[in-house]
């Protein structure tokens, strides 16, 4: 619902505040409600002074003159996430051009109520470009804490650089997110790029095993209806590190398979049992519903998550939606991974993104992709290792090794994609990928066997997990030993692989100038301790024109 409020009242200190237009969507939801059985209680009782904002604030989806603001409200002790429960709250909110408040450019109210699990999302335009602001909500007496965040060049304005936190992959039980600190305390984002599996569906114990579980999720079972999904979206939101990671930034987020189900397609999953979990329609609609509620992400079309940003003439940025459109995986004996009927993307969204890459003027066409679009054979790996490896990357027990949930599973959409941006002479795409749980730097070959005589037609940029575990997890090793056999297996019969990292975790920066993308590859100490450190690793780039990836041998900073 949009509405078009007035302007804002005189801020506390008496100046007249600008008086700008300003756009306000307020979420509603309207699928049936089903109580959980049980309560929080550790929410229960910090609500028991409701209305609190327990759950942080955010913000997302940055434009030239607006941005989108979230935040959810708890109006009473029993009103928590996926309960149904509780009254409806008016929440105020408040942008102000500095962090003490005094110069308010737009305010306004909106309705929270169980319909939409007590979030609020508003979307406010009137702003300048380019310029940081602060935002904050309040209930009766409660007040949040403040966000900042960060509107985008102007269409047609040239900027020198833009720069993005890039992360994925965070399971809460597989460890605690000090990734998300590290990148809340830097002060030189312009936005934090979530390249999905923000969360997972698996039952608490489910993955990893429960002797290797950190922490415990919420609710304790395989999420499936609503309630689940908002049971879970809220205990997340509850990390301090997350909270800290939306207050300090803008995060534009796409979802992978972990938000609905383990390997999702649009008619189903590996991780989903018709009859004994229902239909996949209901489930999928429900993940859906519960991701836009509390998730400070725009709804495209006809509710997925594939949209464009820009950054003034520098960048484009493409959001691709992998789960939504694409044809089941093809299964060992069953199809062919060449099957030109099978589909990833969706003809639309194929069409969509071809049309945007060729016909953008920005110096850089950056694409968001959750799989890894870089072809890779893993067939030369010892034995040893390809089982740990298949069980991490959903690799066939038998035949062909290769990664079905990739593009590689689909080749026909990869091969259609790869030849238009030939033969069109699209230049400086960026692949910006993540689901692998590792960090890969390659060149994207416009034909594998014949490379690199037959050229690049992009390059790719994969950062490791969050918190999800990797080679070493699995294997229950050291880091960088078994893992220094593998690697260098994969880049021998993958020369287009310029380097991996199998076992870290952390997150990525990526620098974006007119003259070069470079990704900084940055790793934490430990993800099992909440106070773990944060070090670079390694960084590579791309420079204007060329298509081809160099390591770089310090970070931009």
């Amino acid at each position: 619902m949009t509405s078009h409020l007035p302007s804002p009242a005189p801020s506390s200190t008496g100046l007249p505040a600008p008086r700008r237009r300003t756009v306000v969507l307020a979420a509603a939801a309207t699928a049936a409600l089903a109580p959980i059985a049980s309560l929080g209680a550790s929410a229960a009782h910090a609500a028991q002074s409701a209305p609190a904002f327990l759950h942080g604030v955010a913000s997302g989806d940055p434009l030239p003159d607006g941005v989108l603001l979230w935040t959810r409200v708890t109006p009473t002790a029993e009103a928590v996430p996926g309960s149904g429960l509780g009254p409806a709250v008016r929440v105020g909110w408040e942008v102000a051009a500095d962090k003490a408040f005094s110069r308010i450019v737009a305010s306004g109210a909106v309705t929270a109520s169980a319909a939409s699990d007590h979030t609020v999302k508003v979307d406010v335009r009137g702003l300048s470009p380019q310029t940081p602001y602060w935002y904050r909500f309040s209930a009766g007496t409660a007040v949040s804490p403040p966000g900042r965040t960060l509107t985008t060049a102007a269409a047609g304005t040239t900027t020198a650089g833009v720069r993005f936190g890039v992360v994925s992959c965070a399971n809460w039980e597989s460890g605690y997110f000090s990734a998300y600190r590290h990148l809340a305390a830097r002060a030189d984002l312009d936005a934090v790029l979530h390249l999905g599996d923000y969360l997972y569906e698996y039952a608490s114990g489910g993955y990893p095993e429960a002797r290797y579980t950190v922490r415990p999720h919420e609710p304790r079972h395989e999420i499936v209806s609503l309630a689940d999904y908002r049971t879970r979206h809220g205990k997340y939101k509850t990390d301090p590190d997350l909270q800290a990671l939306h207050q300090a930034h803008p995060v534009v987020a796409i979802w992978d398979d972990h938000e609905f189900a383990n390997d999702a397609w649009a008619g189903g999953a590996e991780n989903h049992t018709p009859g004994a979990e229902g239909e996949w329609a209901a489930r999928a609609a429900a993940a859906k519903q519960a991701y836009f509620e509390w998730m400070p992400v725009r709804a495209s079309i006809a509710g997925t998550v594939y949209r464009r940003l820009r950054f003034g003439t520098l960048a484009d940025l493409h959001l691709l939606d992998l789960r939504s459109f694409r044809s089941q995986q093809v299964k060992v004996g069953s199809g062919s991974v060449d099957d030109p009927e099978r589909t990833l993307t969706g003809r639309a969204q194929l069409d969509w993104l071809k049309a945007g890459l060729a016909g953008s003027d920005a110096t850089w066409k950056l694409v968001g992709t959750s799989v890894m679009i870089s072809p890779v054979a893993f067939g030369s790996l010892p034995a040893h290792l390809l089982k740990p490896l298949a069980k991490l990357l959903g690799l066939p027990e038998g035949g062909l090794a290769v990664n079905v949930d990739q593009w590689d599973g689909y080749t026909d959409d990869r091969k259609e994609l790869l030849g238009h941006l030939k033969d069109r002479n699209v230049r400086n795409t960026v692949f910006l990928t993540g689901d692998i749980h590792m960090a890969w730097a390659n060149e994207v070959p416009v034909n594998m066997a014949t490379y690199p005589g037959s050229g690049t037609a992009a390059t790719e940029f994969v950062v490791t997990s969050v918190t999800s575990d990797n080679l070493d997890d699995i294997l229950h090793v050291p880091a960088d030993t078994a893992s220094l056999v593998a690697e260098s297996a994969v880049k021998a019969a993958n020369w287009h692989v310029k380097w991996l990292d199998m076992d870290a975790h952390g997150y990525g920066v990526l620098d974006v100038t007119a003259e070069r993308s470079q990704m900084d590859y940055y790793v934490v100490s430990d993800k099992r301790r909440p106070d773990a450190s944060a070090a670079w690793s390694r960084s590579y780039r791309t420079l204007n024109g060329t298509q081809t990836v160099e390591r770089v041998h310090q970070p931009v900073r």
